[in-house]
């Protein structure tokens, strides 16, 4: 008798085999496909951040030269020229005591409102020795709208003394001896100098200095530092008309908040283009003063400033002109 042959073992063997293999299969399938998967992501993003990296690692502008930057502040200057023929001190005065006082005036307030002012103070004063004896109450209430009536009576009359007893009532041309008076500083000097006397000067005001750091010319925010920085960059001749042509620009077009940038005829010299509205149209609409068809700040312009367009500002108690702002 033959002995029985057990066959259970082997068909479960038999049986296991196929699905060992498939399970080493879909395990072999799976890391396939998971390196496939990974190795194309991998390039793909290696790709994307180099072209990532090579977007925002752009190479440096070149740092301007000292010589390029002299010639394009002086471009800028000829540019301005053109633009602003009519280029004048904003303050009404018909001597050089007047401007003096005037511009002492002028601090924190507009020319515009100091020029309403100027001449009921200069019909009743009209000398040093006249403003040196007046009664302090009665200047303080004259010179009221200007703001700041106290401190600046004060200023004004002290310099007033000052020109009776020192100068013989008259003003000195030089820098050296107005800064030693009450209440005046370089700048004022400087727009006593330039247009009283012919002498050269640089009048940095808040306009003059906020247009040339945003050309680059300096990056001082100091006054004293400022004038002479830019000072170096001209000849002392062009000084007194470039103060006047910056501050104009300041006032109309490149303003502190809101500069025109497209309607700016030194645009393709700024570096800060692009910090206002660059639409010509929309632009336009910022533009200020004769740019924008309103009156000016002097009630007595020059006839050059009426012959450009200009219109004079209204005296004090006539209305108030529309808003210009700076």
């Amino acid at each position: 008798m033959k002995k029985a042959v057990t066959t259970e073992p082997v068909k479960k063997a038999v049986a296991a085999e196929p699905v060992k293999e498939k399970a080493a299969a879909a395990k072999s399938v799976k890391s396939v496909t998971k390196a496939a998967a990974a190795k194309p992501v991998k390039s793909v993003t290696k790709a994307a951040a180099a072209k990532s990296v090579k977007s925002v690692t752009k190479p440096a502008a070149k740092p301007e030269s000292r010589t390029a930057l002299v010639r394009r502040a002086r471009r800028i200057n000829r540019e301005l020229a053109e633009v602003y023929p009519y280029a004048h001190p904003e303050l009404d005065f018909e001597n050089p005591f007047q401007l003096l006082v005037a511009t002492v005036l002028s601090a924190q307030t507009t020319d515009l409102r100091v020029n309403q002012t100027t001449p009921a103070l200069f019909a009743k004063y009209p000398t040093p020795e006249d403003l040196a004896g007046a009664n302090p109450e009665e200047v303080e209430e004259l010179i009221r709208p200007t703001g700041f009536f106290r401190a600046k009576t004060k200023s004004i009359m002290g310099l007033a003394a000052a020109l009776r007893d020192e100068f013989g009532g008259e003003v000195p041309g030089r820098l050296e001896d107005l800064v030693k008076l009450p209440g005046v500083g370089r700048k004022t000097a400087f727009v006593v100098m330039g247009n009283a006397f012919g002498r050269p000067g640089i009048t940095v005001d808040t306009h003059f200095g906020r247009l040339v750091r945003r050309w680059k010319w300096t990056e001082e925010t100091d006054p004293d530092k400022v004038e002479k920085a830019v000072g170096e960059l001209f000849p002392k001749s062009d000084w007194t008309m470039l103060s006047h042509r910056v501050i104009f620009h300041g006032r109309r077009i490149c303003h502190a908040r809101k500069p025109a940038c497209g309607a700016c005829p030194i645009a393709p010299l700024c570096p800060a283009y692009g910090e206002g509205e660059t639409d010509p149209e929309k632009a336009k609409k910022l533009l200020k003063y004769e740019k924008g068809g309103f009156p000016g700040q002097r009630l007595k312009p020059p006839q050059s400033y009426l012959d450009a367009g200009g219109i004079p500002a209204p005296p004090l108690g006539a209305g108030a002109p529309p808003a210009t702002g700076e």
